[in-house]
């Protein structure tokens, strides 16, 4: 590799590796904050939302990997092209070829990390993330014996504890159970505890009555000694895992099993989403692609052109867009499924025959014009419309 190449290269690999760290980082605490909920209302340790959260980073890293290699890509050959230096490589006589090895070679990187990380990585990381929200939903204990708090333990099925007592009981409970449909629970208790018996999680109460209503509006009070809530139900639901498509690893979406209840229901979901893996990974190297035909070639700089990186990004947008509705479409029909290819493979080519005739991928010089006409009446147009409602409130406001 010549000295031009890796410079090239070494200036675009820190970009990308910045670019994809804060992109990473912000979508990383969106989809963090989406899920706090779950640790907080089943009162889970710190370490184990901190596990959940880092489980979350191998579903992003091959969505988030495109647009980083096209930002750092648009962005170093913006700047070298602000600088002039690749004025002086087109001047030197040196072909196009030297800016693009470097970018491919790079974008090839990032293609096979991605494969990594959405085949060997993702699968096993969504299991492991299952398991915990399952145990986090079947941890009984955990969600009654938070102290002056309203847990929510099942739809329709409430539990609050007022204190835990020094002998490990606790004490002030109150459940309401409005599961059965016209019928309404609520059960008071001065003790009561948690215990597990013959494989059930059982809420033994003490000392408290529990008022019935019926659909008609009847009320009904019953004083009780001793009276055992059964929670197993919704331990043994929420301790049940369901593997979908995208959990699976590739061997098993390959052959998945016959009996699978997922598989039975939705077969096609799986074709697709191996399919899906198999053009997910083709993306970084779509991005560098469009990224070359849009930003590398010399260019002055008295052209009237939008900057390199907005087009770049407008397009890859679009690209994203279109194989994304191609994948989600084949979830549903097997006659989508050859777009899921055809998306990339043809973004790529229409890319490379840019580069190939020296020619610039941009929007058209006369779309931006009138863009910028249309939002220029715009904003003319809501000015007068404020001008004129201010002022009638003014003329209003004096005669009164």
């Amino acid at each position: 590799m010549k000295v031009v190449e890796r410079y090239i290269l070494r200036r675009t690999l820190e970009v990308f590796v910045a670019a994809l760290f804060w992109t990473l980082a912000i979508v990383w605490t969106t989809q963090v904050l989406a899920r706090i909920d779950l640790v907080t209302d089943s009162g889970q340790s710190a370490l184990t939302f901190f596990e959940i959260a880092t489980l979350i980073l191998p579903s992003i890293i091959p969505i988030i990997i495109p647009f980083a290699l096209i930002i750092a890509v648009a962005q170093t050959l913006s700047v070298m092209n602000t600088d002039s230096e690749l004025v002086v490589i087109s001047a030197a006589g040196a072909s196009r070829m030297m800016i693009v090895r470097p970018i491919i070679l790079l974008a090839l990187m990032a293609s096979v990390f991605s494969f990594a990380v959405d085949n060997g990585v993702d699968p096993y990381a969504r299991e492991r993330g299952r398991q915990l929200v399952a145990a986090a939903r079947a941890d009984l204990l955990s969600l009654v014996i938070q102290e002056g708090t309203f847990r929510k333990v099942d739809e329709g099925l409430f539990v609050q504890v007022g204190e835990r007592l020094p002998d490990g009981q606790l004490g002030s409970i109150f459940v309401a159970d409005s599961r059965e449909e016209g019928i309404d629970l609520v059960y008071y208790a001065k003790k009561g505890a948690v215990v597990e018996s013959e494989d059930k999680s059982l809420l033994v109460m003490a000392d408290g009555v529990v008022h019935r209503k019926t659909p008609a509006g009847e009320v009904s009070v019953i004083r009780f000694t001793s009276y055992a809530f059964d929670l197993s139900a919704f331990s043994s639901s929420s301790g049940n895992i369901t593997m979908f498509p995208k959990d699976r690893t590739i061997a098993y979406l390959l052959d998945p099993d016959p009996n699978d209840p997922v598989f039975q229901q939705k077969p096609q979901s799986f074709r697709a989403e191996l399919h899906r893996r198999f053009t997910e990974w083709l993306y970084p190297l779509v991005f560098a692609l469009i990224a070359l035909a849009v930003a590398g070639d010399a260019r002055s700089h008295r052209e009237a052109q939008i900057n390199p990186l907005i087009t770049s990004i407008t397009i890859a947008l679009f690209v994203r867009w279109l194989g994304f509705f191609a994948t989600n479409q084949a979830q549903s029909s097997a006659a989508f499924t050859p777009f899921a290819y055809a998306v990339p493979l043809v973004a790529s080519a229409v890319a490379i025959w840019f580069i190939q005739s020296n020619r610039t991928m941009e929007v058209p010089v006369a779309w931006t014009d009138q863009g910028l006409a249309l939002s220029r009446r715009v904003n003319e147009g809501m000015a007068r419309f404020w001008t004129r409602l201010f002022g009638r409130r003014a003329a209003s406001g004096g005669g009164v």
